[in-house]
């Protein structure tokens, strides 16, 4: 199991192949792990190469490839070049608040972040050694294959079936999908830490013994085609205000603000009086912010320092958020701009909003 210090390069040391009583125990690298889970060859000389010939990897393999072409395809290269086209001047911080372990879309829809902040309820989990699962690897690979079924389908996780799988087999909470995302976006993970954040926000390494009940998440560096470094951080931690008010997680996106928000399929809790002060937080610290309409209602945008531009169709929520209608909204996509590629829950393209809010120059946090 992953030690609570660190992951770096993917537990070296724990992860690793019998190569007879002769030679030494190589290591396995974080990004071989990536690779691996993700259905892509890990490096010939890796420990797992071997496990690309059992059969259940091969099929795993085939259905990642199918449905990871299928999403390109169909959304993640419309998202950037949506982006590319509307999202002009980008910060260098993305704060992507209820995304769960969703790094897929905050990459297409901000390519360019140096950090990425993630958050959700589901707990950080583990990556075991993959090379004592041998015999064992179907139960494992179909149970997080079930887990991202329905973001790949439809754009987001169904959080009670997420919750369920995310809990099933030794290859269980969201570091496991960061790696499959990170490494099917076309990423090198570099080293992956368990943190958690101190009593003044700041990250530190999460062992054992840490006092009180500290925010724990997991701090990955991974590079992109162009080799810079990148990181990004996922937070397992309560984003409701009694939850934030003693977590310090709000203290630590400070430290990377001004930035970028992105919000979808976010259940409508930005709508309730529970969820102030992350809604205060993203109002205040973000230059600019994309949301479909599960995210800050319109009211709370003052006209006098945010430009709304609306993108596709506003056709309310779904059966399932009763009330959260917003007239004011339906007004605001009377004018929109037409989108080629679905988003949210109403996850078809010819019914889906997207809502651009860009502050007016003078208006972002720290100008």
């Amino acid at each position: 199991m992953l030690q609570r210090r660190t992951i770096l390069a993917a537990a070296a040391g724990l992860f690793f192949f019998a190569l007879g009583p002769a030679r030494a125990a190589e290591p396995v690298s974080a990004n071989d792990t990536a690779r691996f889970l993700a259905g892509m060859a890990p490096a010939p000389e890796s420990p797992l190469a071997a496990l690309t010939k059992d059969g259940s990897w091969q099929q795993h393999a085939r259905s990642f490839d199918a449905a990871f072409e299928r999403l390109d395809r169909g959304q993640l290269a419309r998202i950037r070049a949506w982006s590319a086209a509307n999202i002009t001047t980008p910060r260098p911080s993305l704060f992507y608040f209820f995304s769960g372990p969703d790094f897929l879309y905050a990459n297409a829809f901000y390519p360019n972040a140096k950090t990425y902040v993630l958050a959700g309820l589901e707990p950080v989990g583990t990556v075991p050694d993959l090379t004592t699962l041998r015999g064992s690897l179907a139960p494992n690979l179909y149970h997080m294959h079930a887990s991202i079924s329905s973001l790949l389908s439809h754009t987001f996780f169904i959080t009670h079936r997420m919750k369920s799988d995310l809990r099933v087999g030794r290859i269980n909470g969201t570091l496991p999908i960061l790696y499959v995302f990170l490494a099917r976006s076309g990423k090198t993970v570099k080293e992956a830490t368990l943190v958690r954040l101190d009593d003044q926000g700041a990250v530190q390494p999460d062992v054992d013994g840490a006092r009180g009940n500290p925010t724990r998440g997991v701090k990955i560096v991974f590079a992109g085609s162009d080799g810079e470094d990148r990181t990004l951080y996922y937070f397992s931690t309560n984003l409701a205000d009694d939850g934030v008010r003693n977590s310090n997680f709000l203290k630590f996106c400070e430290t990377l603000a001004p930035g970028d928000g992105l919000v979808k399929s976010a259940s409508y809790l930005l709508h309730s009086g529970s969820f102030s002060k992350v809604r205060e937080f993203l109002l205040a610290n973000s230059a600019a912010m994309v949301q479909d309409d599960s995210g800050i209602p319109l009211r709370f945008y003052d006209r006098k320092k945010w430009d709304l531009q609306p993108f596709g169709r506003y056709l309310g929520p779904i059966g399932v958020f009763p009330g959260r209608y917003q007239h004011e909204y339906a007004g605001v996509f009377r004018n929109s701009h037409a989108i080629d590629f679905g988003i949210g829950y109403r996850w078809r393209p010819n019914e889906s909003n997207l809502l651009l809010a860009v502050k007016k120059p003078g208006e972002a946090a720290g100008e």
